[in-house]
């Protein structure tokens, strides 16, 4: 029983499936993109990849790597051209990605024997995906942390002028704000005269002479 094995052997012996695998690398290399099934796409994913991420040394200023990452690469693909081309151009266009250099579309089934067809190709030579993407930035923990050292500066820099601006625009405020009318003074009352004690109602004159 083949429990927990992994590897596809597609068939063929171990010598027969490296030489494939190794046209099948070279010749993604050259294309940039291949049609083949899908179970040898899978498997040149994995193959491919490994050999794509060593031939990124010499972008990082490493030659002795660059060197010894050369003749690996040479020992599985066995083509000078091959070589040279993904450590020219394809290291150089893929330089900025951690992984995931290839992508696997399925195309639908063959007409001759039904099997299962894909395209695999190189991610960062599609020209029709990457047409309307920005490349991103990379992030580090150190921008993430220098960002918010600027962050709180500035916001330390508004309150210390919030401070500063509060007494100006309060001693203003109070400047312009209309002077407080001063309540008018109540006239006093005029009160009536008051009857002296003893007066008696007044006596009202008749003429006699009329009656």
């Amino acid at each position: 029983m083949r429990h927990g094995k992994k590897v596809n052997h597609l068939g063929r012996k171990t010598a027969h499936r490296s030489a494939m695998l190794a046209n099948m690398a070279c010749s993604l290399i050259e294309h940039k993109r291949i049609n083949t099934t899908v179970a040898k796409a899978k498997a040149l994913k994995q193959f491919i990849e490994p050999l794509i991420t060593k031939s990124k040394a010499e972008n990082n200023k490493s030659l002795e790597k660059g060197t010894h990452n050369r003749r690996i690469v040479f020992r599985n693909l066995r083509d000078k051209y091959a070589v040279s081309e993904l450590f020219s151009t394809v290291s150089e266009k893929i330089g900025d990605r951690p992984g995931g250099y290839t992508r696997i579309i399925k195309l639908g089934n063959r007409l001759g024997d039904n099997a299962d067809m894909a395209m695999i190709e190189l991610v960062d030579f599609n020209e029709i995906y990457n047409a309307g993407k920005a490349k991103k930035k990379k992030s580090t923990r150190r921008s993430r942390s220098s960002k918010k050292a600027e962050t709180t500066a500035v916001a330390t820099e508004e309150k210390k002028e919030a401070e500063v601006e509060a007494p100006k625009a309060e001693a203003a405020a109070e400047a312009k704000a209309p002077e407080a009318k001063a309540p008018k003074a109540e006239k006093p009352k005029k009160e009536a005269p008051k009857k002296e004690e003893g007066e008696g109602p007044k006596e009202t004159k008749t003429d006699d002479s009329k009656e």
